[in-house]
C-alpha cells in the first residue's frame, strides 16, 4: 500500500465505523432525488449512518455534469451525494420500474423532488406504494407542495425565492436597490432539505408506536416564507417606521459587521471606540432612541472602526464583548482554527481529486454524523444492491443490463 493509499485508508476507517454507529445505522433508504434539495436531505440521512441507494437515469443526476471538476469528478455533485450507493434503472421500462417497486418493499424511508404527478405516473407514488409496504416514510420535496392550485407547477430555488416575497423583502433593506439582487445562494434547497430531514425523524418515531409509515410532504415555498418571520408580520402590521438594521460598517482595509444589541454591548462599545460620554447620551438611551438615531450611531462607530484593519476591530471588541466580525471570504472562512477544532470539513477524493465539504453543523455525542468516503460512480452499485435486497444472481442481472434496464 503506498502513502496515498494508506491515508486514503485512514480516512474510510473512522467514516465507515461512524456509519456503522450512526443514528440511523440499519436504516434503509430509496432515494429518487435530483440536484439540490432532495440529495442534500439524503445525505443527511447517510451522514447519520442510513445505507442510502439513489436510483439514477440512464444519463445520471444532472449535477454529475455541474462544476468545479477534480479528478473528472463533479466536486458538487459528490458533497451532495457522498456516502450513497448509485444503481442506474431505466423507468420508461416497465421492468425497471418493477424493481424499484420491490426495492421500495425493502426500504424504511423514500425521497422524491420531482414535480407533483411524476412519481404517480410511473406507479411509484406514495399510495401506490404504502399499500404494499405499510411502515414506508415517503418523503417528497417539492416547489409548492403536492396539493393546492400551484402544485403542479414547475419551480427552482431562485422562483421560489421570487415566489415567496424573500427576494423584494431583502431588496428592501438595501440603501439603493433599484432591482431584486442576484442569488446564487439557493436558500430554499437547503431549507427544504432541512425540514424534510427533520420531518422524516418525527415519522420514523412515530412510526414505532403506530407501526406505520406516512407522506411527508415538504414546499420549498413554505420553507422559505416561514423563515420571513418579521416581514410577514409587518406585511400584515405596516411598521410606521423602516425597520433599522445592523449594517457594515467600513473598516481601513475592508468592512466589518458590528453588532451591539444589547445595553451591556452598547456599553461596552462605547468604551472601547472611545465615547464612554454616549453611555448617556439621550440619543442612544432606549431602543426607540437609538433606531430614531441610527444614522448617527452608525457614524459614531465607522468614526472608529475606519482607522483601523478588520482584524484589529475585530480582535479589540470582541475581547470586550462586542459581537464583531470582518467580513471575511468563504476561503478565509475554511480557515478558521474553529471550524477544524470542530471537525466541520471533511475530505473527499483520492489523489488529485481530492476535495473538502462541509459536515453536518450538528453534532451529537454518542452517534456521530460525518461525511462518508464514497463518491459513487454512476450505476457503481446496481449489481451489488439486486443482489443484496432482491436477491438475484448473475444471470439475471446481465439479462437486466442487455435489455438496458439497468445500468
Amino acid at each position: 500500500m503506498n502513502s496515498g493509499q494508506a491515508r486514503d485508508a485512514a480516512i474510510a476507517a473512522p467514516a465507515a465505523a461512524a456509519h456503522a454507529s450512526g443514528a440511523l445505522a440499519g436504516l434503509q433508504v430509496l432515494d429518487f432525488t435530483i440536484v439540490m434539495s432532495g440529495p442534500m436531505c439524503t445525505r443527511m440521512l447517510a451522514d447519520a449512518g442510513a445505507d442510502v441507494v439513489k436510483i439514477e437515469p440512464p444519463e445520471g443526476d444532472m449535477s454529475r455534469q455541474r462544476a468545479p471538476l477534480r479528478g473528472g469528478i463533479s466536486t458538487y455533485f459528490g458533497s451532495l451525494n457522498c456516502g450513497k450507493r448509485s444503481v442506474v434503472l431505466d423507468l420508461g421500462q416497465e421492468e425497471g420500474r418493477r424493481i424499484a417497486r420491490a426495492l421500495a418493499l425493502q426500504c424504511d424511508v423514500l425521497v422524491e423532488n420531482f414535480r407533483p404527478g411524476v412519481m404517480q405516473r410511473l406507479g411509484l407514488d406514495y399510495g401506490t406504494l404504502a399499500e404494499l409496504n405499510p411502515r414506508l416514510v415517503y418523503a417528497s420535496i417539492s416547489g409548492f407542495g403536492q396539493s393546492g392550485p400551484r402544485a403542479a407547477a414547475p419551480a427552482y430555488a431562485p422562483v421560489i425565492h421570487a415566489a415567496s416575497g424573500y427576494e423584494l423583502a431583502n431588496a428592501g433593506y438595501q440603501r439603493d436597490a433599484e432591482r431584486p439582487l442576484n442569488n446564487g445562494i439557493f436558500l430554499a434547497d437547503v431549507l427544504g432539505a432541512s425540514y424534510a430531514f427533520g420531518a422524516i425523524q418525527l415519522a420514523l418515531y412515530e412510526r414505532e408506536r403506530s407501526s406505520r409509515g406516512q407522506h411527508v410532504d415538504v414546499a420549498l415555498l413554505d420553507s422559505v416564507l416561514g423563515m420571513l418571520v418579521y416581514e410577514m408580520l409587518a406585511a400584515q402590521f405596516p411598521p410606521h417606521a423602516r425597520r433599522q438594521l445592523y449594517e457594515p460598517v467600513r473598516a481601513a482595509d475592508g468592512w466589518v459587521m458590528v453588532a451591539a444589541v444589547t445595553p451591556k454591548n452598547q456599553e461596552a462599545l462605547f468604551d472601547v471606540i472611545g465615547h464612554p460620554e454616549a453611555k448617556g447620551d439621550p440619543r442612544f438611551a432606549t431602543l426607540a432612541a437609538k433606531e430614531s438615531n441610527w444614522g448617527e450611531l452608525l457614524q459614531l462607530i465607522e468614526g472608529w472602526t475606519a482607522q483601523r484593519s478588520g482584524a484589529e476591530c475585530e480582535r479589540l471588541l470582541m475581547a470586550a464583548g462586542v459581537p464583531c466580525s470582518r467580513y471575511r471570504s468563504v476561503a478565509e472562512a475554511m480557515a478558521d482554527p474553529q471550524l477544524a477544532a470542530r471537525g466541520f470539513l471533511a475530505e473527499l477524493g483520492t489523489g488529485a481529486g481530492r476535495f473538502k465539504c462541509a459536515n453536518q453543523p450538528f453534532r451529537l455525542s454518542r452517534t456521530p454524523t460525518q461525511a462518508r468516503p464514497l463518491l459513487p460512480a454512476l450505476g457503481e452499485h446496481g449489481a451489488e444492491v439486486l443482489q443484496e435486497k432482491l436477491a438475484l444472481d448473475a444471470v439475471q442481472i446481465e439479462h437486466l443490463r442487455a435489455a438496458g434496464v439497468l445500468g
